[in-house]
């Protein structure tokens, strides 16, 4: 048995320790936020360690969830001097793939094997066990991991080198940006119609225009209450990256432009902790007065 730790308890992080705990593979935890680490390992009886070193001398596989590119950079270099040969670090973070590769680059002289795993299917899948996982890396080393991983996801994808996860990631991160203003954009339009968007959502969620979205996030925009899911901070950090990979190959991609736009504008108006669902907020707007914003 693979003992596992985890580091970074957000809004996924904590629902995906739950089921490491459930498939008996949980060793610990550990957050920057001691209190948060303490309250799951009481709830899990699992230790909460003092500091990451401590969490990577008692682990065979540690999984990080944590927030950024730096995050991701300063708790590797905490957990490498104390990692043994052999273990597995899975870094479930969104970080660009010239990270993941660089990671992956600085724990292979001490003989610790290194996934991309970025994860999709937000925090219900994170707490079902149901999420996306795409893997960069070594074949082997995801056949090793693959219990872990299991606990996490329904779907496990092997895309190639170390930065193929998250190549995989900053595609899906595109493709949401896009089906976010859509359905936020269609439910304004509904709502502007006198449609009743309980019905609006339960429907055409099941209809050629259905998606992940709108099943589980509609409902947010028809109460007009966007509890912090992924949040707009996060995905405009996402998108950055985005941007950046995508310039790297010479392409602009308005999705991903018109999206940041957006996201700054919901940020500058304090909405950046909201679930990016409150794209809602912008394209409701729309209906407001038309024929004064258009000049008519």
């Amino acid at each position: 048995m693979m003992r596992t730790g985890f580091i970074g308890l957000g809004a996924m992080g904590s629902g995906m320790a739950r089921n490491l705990h459930r498939a008996g593979l949980l060793g610990g935890v550990w957050n920057r936020t001691p209190a948060k680490a303490a309250a799951l390992a009481a709830e899990l009886h699992c230790t909460a360690a003092a500091d990451p070193a401590a969490l990577a001398r008692a682990s065979d596989a540690l999984v990080l969830c944590v927030s950024a590119d730096q995050d991701v950079l300063e708790v590797v270099a905490a957990i490498g001097p104390h990692l043994r040969p052999g273990s597995i670090v899975i870094d479930c973070s969104t970080v660009s793939a010239a990270t993941a590769r660089a990671v992956a680059a600085q724990l292979a002289p001490r003989g610790v094997e290194f996934l991309d795993a970025p994860v999709s299917g937000g925090i219900e899948g994170a707490a079902k066990g149901t999420l996306a996982i795409m893997v960069g890396g070594e074949a082997a080393t995801l056949e090793r991991a693959q219990p872990v991983l299991a606990a996490l996801g329904a779907t496990i994808t092997h895309f190639g080198a170390h930065g193929a996860g998250q190549a995989a990631k900053a595609t899906n991160q595109i493709m949401v940006a896009g089906i976010i203003r859509a359905n936020a954009e269609a439910l304004a339009f509904a709502r502007a119609q006198g449609l009743d968007l309980g019905k609006v959502v339960a429907t055409l969620s099941r209809g050629a225009g259905g998606s992940w979205y709108l099943a589980n996030r509609g409902p947010y925009m028809e109460r007009g209450e966007y509890p912090a899911g992924f949040r707009v901070r996060l995905h405009q950090k996402d998108l950055l990256i985005c941007r950046a990979m995508a310039r790297e190959a010479g392409a602009e991609l308005p999705a991903v432009e018109s999206a940041l736009a957006d996201y700054a504008r919901l940020i500058a108006s304090g909405h950046g902790d909201e679930d990016i669902s409150a794209m809602f907020r912008l394209t409701s707007a729309l209906f407001e007065h038309p024929a004064a914003r258009t000049g008519r």
